[in-house]
């Protein structure tokens, strides 16, 4: 059995102590292939050192998180533009809207997210999107920006029934399922088999959402398992199909 994490944050200080032990028990548990997202300037050489160890099984991406971007947006996006355009990534990200903490840097978030969409159409790649808070807010934008050159996976995907249908009306957009499937009050596992089943990722978004029984604590990537089991039960069907199926998905996304 075969899984995919396509996001994970693998470069986290939070791994600092035991991150080789940590992508070994991934690999060991199936997880044979590991999607890094990257934030800011700052995770551009821990993200590029992590892919370069491990090459047959960590891969990159590289974008400008909403939540790093702030009034020095545009010299941030020059770097990131420089390591993508000269990089062997896999997709845009990860990219978006984040209104959760702060609304002060709208502006600028709309900002990066009009210009990461162009390199996305430019070179071809998918788009990786975080939304918190911001739906209608992403909505907007892509109602902007959105055709047949565009493609992606709304990361951490939370939303319900109509957010679902909007997603599926754009085209060619993923929803990736984390460890928030295995909360009891989020509702998520109940929404889940409304998604086309060739719509489907999964991902950890480790360090961060641990699923149940691991709440409270670090995340990791090997904990996919978990994710895969409860979204397979959810669905009523195998954990053999539901990693069959998401890593077929991802393959045909991220074009691996």
């Amino acid at each position: 059995m075969l899984l995919t994490d396509t996001h994970t944050h693998l470069y986290s200080e939070s791994f600092e102590e035991d991150r080789h032990d940590m992508v070994k028990r991934a690999i060991d548990a199936g997880v044979q292939t590991m999607l890094l997202p990257n934030i800011d300037v700052s995770s551009i050489g821990p993200l590029t050192s992590l892919v370069n160890e491990w090459p047959e099984h960590i891969f990159g991406m590289m974008g400008l998180h909403p939540c790093s971007v702030g009034t020095d947006v545009d010299k941030q996006l020059s770097i990131i533009k420089t390591e993508l355009y000269s990089g062997d990534y896999l997709a845009v990200g990860e990219m978006g809207v984040d209104l959760y903490w702060d609304q002060t840097y709208l502006e600028e978030q709309k900002h990066a997210f009009r210009t990461q969409v162009a390199w996305a159409k430019e070179l071809d790649l998918p788009i990786v999107l975080h939304v918190r808070d911001a739906f209608e807010e992403v909505f907007a934008l892509m109602d902007e920006l959105n055709d047949d050159r565009l493609r992606g996976v709304f990361h951490c995907f939370t939303g319900g029934e109509s957010e679902i249908k909007r997603i599926c009306d754009y085209g060619g957009f993923y929803f990736g399922i984390g460890g928030v499937i295995t909360y009891k009050k989020s509702g998520l596992s109940e929404i889940a088999p409304l998604i086309p089943e060739e719509l489907l990722l999964l991902e950890t978004d480790s360090p961060y959402l641990p699923p149940t029984p691991h709440r409270g604590k670090r995340n990791e990537s090997s904990y996919l398992t978990l994710i895969a089991q409860r979204l397979a039960d959810s669905r009523q069907v195998s954990i053999e199909r539901i990693a069959e199926v998401t890593t077929a998905n991802a393959r045909e996304l991220f074009r691996m």
